[in-house]
């Protein structure tokens, strides 16, 4: 079996909100990365032994006396380096350059001109100048900048604004980007990573679906043993990736928990069901656990009281479940990548908790079952892609992302089973005329929201006084950021016609155009 972890990169986060992006495109171009904070002990460095380590911008100055900086041991284990806009300064001044702030903060698209030859660089072109100089076109996003290269390094870019645009030291593999290659606003910048990490650091192209499918079936079969497993399946993309991949990996061994909660979408109960109890063979106990829940819920507005509560909720009924089981010791949950994030559960220790996700942050002491989380490092393009190979259906696979806590964060304020029942159907509605109008691959995200509010409206020949529900679809690459989806607006008419027609309890339909930032994708 592929050794997945022969070939790494380190990743030191200085708190970019791009730094997400880095660990991407590392494992897009077939590299295992792992990303830590700036502070990594030299001990711990050391020990991840690593074949080149990236340092992420940030949102600090180097020209402060308190600025954060990597240990040195960043600059003495022989490994390739490259400094990504803070990272990069960062790099300069601890190898003697000069920093400074610059006249105006930089930030957009920007020209760089190549410069001298760098294996990172050369031969890399977006177009040419007048004088034949050759430029790539890339994202810039800083306010100070490198005004004089340490000993042994060239300029191997300028631009405008930041005459050190790049900067290289050949004979170490030491470089510095002001700008982000990270970002798809770099044209060029799949191919600058590609070139750090295969050119100039030597890693293969190792982490593929293929290869990551064995190894997780191999970790799993060595974990658990002979041991059973209880699954959470919601039917989203990630419990049903991670139900496919154990049932592969340990078949009867599974039980899937498939908790009914009220707060599901349009048929969903029935839909799951169907697709895995009866097509993909895999034993699922379905539990009708909605007055339970929404009587834990009722009374309670707050958004993260909300969540915790259903969260607590879940395991308490995995609990119970678990106990029916004789040889259960296990529960599996498909807890990815960006639920640790967002919940500052990364070891970064520098995010601030934006919402809390149910699934995140280990088990009750109570609980008498191990975390099983095999997806937990993984991005959701690469569940996707894992989903793909292990030969899920399209449509379960491109499905677009649904909360763990299910209506109940898409319900604004107090939970009731109305409200529920009202946006369920409105979100199907709208779900529906996507697909009719070709427009659901089309947006990475899209569902309805209801607000407990009342609006006056005209049904027929009455005065109505119902609900308001807003549409929010989104498109984006990484779900750390993105833009509202520009849904035409005769779509828009039909989808509202609808839903006040066909809804009962809806006079007013609004469309979200809020982007994120500031916004957050999900409501509460």
């Amino acid at each position: 079996m592929t050794d997945l972890h022969a070939h790494k990169i380190l990743i030191l986060d200085f708190g970019s909100q791009y730094t997400q992006l880095i660990a991407r495109r590392v494992r897009e171009a077939g590299v295992y990365c792992e990303l830590h904070s700036f502070s990594l002990s030299a001990e711990k460095i050391r020990e991840f032994n690593p074949d080149g380590i990236i340092l992420s911008g940030g949102p600090e100055t180097v020209t402060l006396d308190a600025a954060p900086q990597p240990d040195p041991a960043v600059f003495e284990l022989g490994v390739p380096v490259l400094g990504i806009c803070y990272g990069m300064q960062v790099m300069a001044s601890l190898l003697g350059g000069e920093v400074e702030t610059a006249d105006h903060r930089e930030y957009g698209f920007a020209r760089v001109f190549l410069e001298q030859e760098t294996p990172l660089l050369s031969g890399l072109s977006d177009g040419r100048d007048d004088a034949g100089r050759d430029f790539i076109d890339v994202w810039m996003s800083h306010g100070d900048r490198v005004n004089t290269a340490p000993d042994g390094f060239i300029v191997a870019g300028s631009s405008d604004n930041a005459p050190l645009a790049a900067i290289a030291d050949n004979a170490r593999h030491y470089y510095g980007l002001q700008f982000h290659p990270e970002v798809t606003h770099t044209h060029l910048g799949r191919q600058i990573i590609e070139r750090f990490v295969h050119d100039i650091c030597g890693c293969t192209r190792d982490w593929t679906p293929d290869n990551i499918i064995d190894d997780i079936v191999d970790h799993v079969r060595t974990k658990v043993g002979s041991d059973e497993v209880i699954l959470g399946l919601s039917g989203g993309v990630d419990s049903s990736v991670l139900a496919a991949l154990l049932h592969r990996a340990i078949g009867d061994q599974l039980t899937c928990i498939f908790v009914d909660n009220g707060l599901l979408r349009l048929h969903e109960g029935d839909q799951v069901m169907e697709t895995f109890g009866k097509h993909m063979g895999v034993n699922v106990i379905r539990v009708d656990a909605e007055a339970e829940f929404l009587g834990n819920l009722a009374g309670i507005a707050d958004p993260e009281k909300k969540r915790k509560v259903i969260g607590h909720t879940f395991i308490d009924i995995f609990d119970r479940e678990a106990g029916k089981l004789a040889n259960a010791r296990w529960l599996a949950q498909g807890t990815i990548y960006p639920d640790v994030i967002e919940s500052a559960g990364s070891d970064t220790g520098h995010a601030k908790v934006i919402k809390s996700h149910h699934n995140v942050g280990g088990l009750p002491e109570h609980m008498e079952l191990s975390l099983l989380e095999p997806l937990r490092e993984l991005f959701k393009d690469e569940v996707r892609n894992i989903g793909v190979a292990l030969g899920l259906p399209h449509e379960m696979v491109f499905r677009h992302p649904f909360p763990g806590p299910g209506l109940g964060v898409r319900i604004l304020g107090e939970v009731r089973k109305e409200y529920a029942d009202i946006l369920r159907r409105a979100d199907a509605i709208f779900i529906e005329e996507l697909y009719r109008n070709d427009l659901y691959d089309k947006v990475s995200q899209a569902f309805a929201v209801f607000l407990p509010v009342r609006s006056t409206g005209v049904v027929g020949d009455n005065r109505a006084y119902d609900y308001v529900v807003a549409l929010r679809a989104v498109e984006t690459i990484d779900f750390m950021t993105a833009r509202w989806a520009q849904i035409p607006y005769d779509v828009l008419a039909n989808i509202s016609s609808r839903i006040i027609n066909e809804v009962k309890g809806i006079s007013r339909v609004t469309y979200d155009i809020s982007g994120k930032p500031p916004a957050t994708i999900e409501w509460e």
